[in-house]
């Protein structure tokens, strides 16, 4: 799945807000980006038709609330990606997925640790 720039800045705007129409939405973005209301209105419905954000008719108006969270839509982007380029290429993945983790720091570092260790002791506990 390909994410325009302002379908991702809508998407985050309401992972944070959590529910919001297209005239808040517009007013949001109209004083950073500047834009049209018909063009955040047919984002919003675009981002609607491809899952990732569910709407409720109030009144006039839909509100929209994403319909998937951040981590679950991280997670489909990377596989995608992964799928699409690496072709099947687990060390290709594990090797870039290694060169990202230069980037990190301590913290974020002993994090990851942490969460490979539990994703180690789920799959055992699984096997057994």
């Amino acid at each position: 799945m390909r994410l325009g720039e302002l379908e991702k800045l809508l998407l985050n705007y309401l992972w944070k807000e959590r529910i919001a129409d297209a005239k808040k939405v517009h007013s949001h973005f109209e004083k950073k980006r500047g834009g049209s209301l018909n063009t955040i209105q047919s984002t919003l419905d675009r981002l609607y038709k491809k899952d990732l954000l569910s709407r409720e008719k109030r009144g006039h108006a839909y509100s929209y609330s994403p319909a998937v969270e951040r981590k679950e839509l991280l997670g489909s982007l990377i596989t995608d990606i992964t799928h699409e380029l690496a072709k099947n290429d687990t060390n290709a993945v594990l090797e870039a997925f290694v060169d990202i983790t230069t980037k990190l720091d301590k913290k974020s570092l002993q994090r990851l640790e942490d969460l490979i260790a539990t994703r180690k002791a789920d799959n055992s506990s699984k096997v057994n």
